[in-house]
C-alpha cells in the first residue's frame, strides 16, 4: 500500500546533522498519520507521499524547514535572584504567554555566572540542518477514530 492521505505510516529512521553526528538513532519506529496532520515536518511528509513499503530515502531539511533558524533575541541574561536556589545548567522553565495569542515558551538555562543566568528560548536543534534516513516499514488505512482525533492510536501511537 502506498502512502496517501489518511494512512498510518510506520518509519524506521535515523536523524543526523550535516556532519554525520547522530541526533536520533530511531530506536523506536516513528508512527504517524499522513496527510497534513502536523505530525512530522511538512517537507518530510511531502517526500514520503506516494512511497511504498520497503522504499528508502534520505531527506535533508534546512533549519527553516525543521526547528527554525537560531534567534539571538531569544537569549536573555537575567538576575539569578529571579530563579530558585537549586538552578542548574540544562534546566528548563516555561514562560506562559501573557498576551492573547502569545504562545507559551520553553527556555533552557545555558549558563550561570556572577549572579546572572543565561536562558535560551531556541529549540536545542534550532539552526541545525537535519538529515533523515527513512525506510517505510508499514502503511495501513487509518481508522475512523484516528481520523476523527487527527493522530494514531494503538501500537506506536497515542494511548488513552
Amino acid at each position: 500500500m502506498e502512502i496517501v492521505k489518511n494512512t498510518v505510516v510506520t518509519l524506521n529512521y535515523t536523524v543526523r546533522d550535516p556532519d554525520g553526528n547522530v541526533i536520533d538513532d530511531g530506536a523506536n519506529p516513528l508512527v504517524y498519520l499522513h496527510g497534513g496532520y502536523d505530525a512530522i515536518f511538512p517537507l518530510l511528509e511531502e517526500a514520503l507521499h506516494g512511497k511504498d513499503v520497503g522504499e528508502k530515502l534520505t531527506v535533508k531539511l534546512q533549519p527553516e524547514d525543521a526547528f527554525g533558524d537560531y534567534d539571538e533575541k531569544l537569549v536573555m541574561i537575567e538576575p539569578a535572584d529571579l530563579f530558585p536556589d537549586n538552578i542548574e545548567i540544562g534546566m528548563a522553565f516555561e514562560r506562559v504567554g501573557e498576551e492573547e495569542g502569545e504562545e507559551d515558551m520553553l527556555f533552557r538555562v545555558t549558563d550561570i555566572a556572577e549572579g546572572k543566568v543565561v536562558v535560551d528560548g531556541n529549540h536545542p536543534l534550532a539552526g541545525t540542518a537535519l538529515v533523515f534516513d527513512v525506510e517505510v516499514a508499514e502503511v495501513r488505512q487509518a481508522s475512523a477514530e484516528e481520523l476523527e482525533h487527527g493522530h494514531v492510536h494503538g501500537q506506536g501511537g497515542h494511548h488513552h
